[in-house]
């Protein structure tokens, strides 16, 4: 599958942005889908995940899990980060990946359960 990401800009603290990754080309699979950020001189860091039937959700932690929503519409192959209230640390490259699927508790997401890459689209939170 092929991946884009889009939707990043430049915000202020308190805003909000929606990211959206279109997914293009053949699976023979059913993909879970993840969204990955990197911030300059950082290494690259889980953001949130969910299954392909949306049923299982995962968020990098509580405070992420209180901003961000991740979400997926399997009929027009999108998948989307609605980040709210943005912090100047969440200030990054954000990467949408796709791997084969994955669900239930206890999972821990890493990038290495996903094997196909988006390019990133920059997200800058300042003030």
């Amino acid at each position: 599958v092929q991946l884009q990401a889009s939707g990043g800009g430049v915000v202020q603290p308190g805003d909000s942005l929606k990211l959206v990754c279109a997914i293009s080309g053949r699976s023979d699979r059913s993909n879970a889908m993840g969204w990955f950020r990197q911030g300059l001189g950082k290494e690259r860091e889980f953001v949130a995940a969910l299954s392909y039937s949306g049923g299982s959700k995962y968020y990098k932690d509580s405070d992420v899990k209180g901003r961000f929503t991740i979400s997926r519409d399997n009929t027009k192959r999108t998948v989307t980060l609605q980040m709210n209230d943005l912090k100047p640390e969440d200030t990054a490259v954000y990467f949408c990946a796709a791997g084969p699927n994955f669900l239930g508790v206890g999972i821990d997401v890493t990038a290495s359960l996903f094997d196909s890459w988006g390019h990133g689209t920059q997200v800058t939170v300042s003030s």
